[in-house]
């Protein structure tokens, strides 16, 4: 048996199967969340997903090939392109009655968040950056209108022997902004997936910019855990990251 551990899970894999809990009791809803929308999602999608069951302690699927991400081209891009456009394009209200995270509880979630963000951080950046800070935080704040994975990085893009073999972690899904999925592909990604994205996804200029934004805000996330968890370093790291980002 091999152990795992994520943010969010406890993880365990038992011969062809992953199995994962809760590692706090907030998470439980939503991990078990995923064994009723992955199922009805992963028909309408053109790359493999994990399609979890419960189990008496959380839930398990079987494992995806591959390992994370490093390395792609154009028609990788013109991949993830297509997936992203199926995902944005999919029914919302049967999301949301299959398990996703709907618009109003996602709104309340990311306002408390942002709140958290304008109260704790903004007041140690700079006093000349302040206004350009909450602006920032003010445009992320209210597009909700895609059933999105919320956290699309290369870490979670499955691959074996250059090509696509799973998109893992949903945990998080829940209707909200679509130019969140695109921020890493846009914005962190090599120049040929970006280039094969913006190809089959075609985003619209108020997407690529929100993506920008969505981008910028990266490194707010490092410095709300380091004050929560009182770590300076990270603070003092992700405060001159926000700087340069703004």
């Amino acid at each position: 048996m091999t152990i795992l551990e994520g943010w969010d899970s406890h993880a365990w894999i038992d011969g062809a199967w992953i199995h994962r809990s809760p590692r706090r009791p907030e998470v439980r809803p939503r991990l078990l969340a995923e064994a009723t929308l992955l199922p009805w999602l992963a028909p309408q999608l053109p790359l493999p997903i994990p399609v979890p069951e419960p189990t008496d302690d959380g839930v398990r699927h079987l494992t995806l090939p591959g390992t994370p991400f490093t390395d792609g081209g154009t028609a990788i891009g013109r991949e993830l392109g297509a997936f992203l456009k199926a995902l944005h394009a999919v029914d919302t209200a049967e999301a949301v009655a299959h398990g996703a995270l709907d618009a109003a509880i996602a709104t309340s979630e990311k306002t408390a968040s942002l709140t958290e963000f304008r109260d704790q951080i903004v007041p140690l950046l700079p006093h000349e950056v302040r206004t350009t800070a909450n602006e920032l935080l003010d445009r992320v704040a209210g597009v909700r209108t895609s059933l999105i994975h919320c956290d699309f990085g290369p870490e979670h893009i499955l691959m074996t022997d250059g090509q696509i073999t799973g998109i893992i972690d949903w945990t998080d899904a829940l209707i909200g902004d679509p130019a969140l999925d695109l921020c890493w592909p846009l914005n962190g990604a090599p120049a040929a997936v970006r280039t094969g994205l913006l190809e089959v996804y075609q985003p619209t200029s108020d997407q690529l910019e929100r993506s920008h934004d969505w981008a910028r805000l990266s490194p707010w996330y490092g410095v709300h855990r380091g004050l929560l968890l009182d770590l300076p370093d990270d603070v003092a790291n992700g405060l001159r990251g926000i700087v340069n980002l703004l």
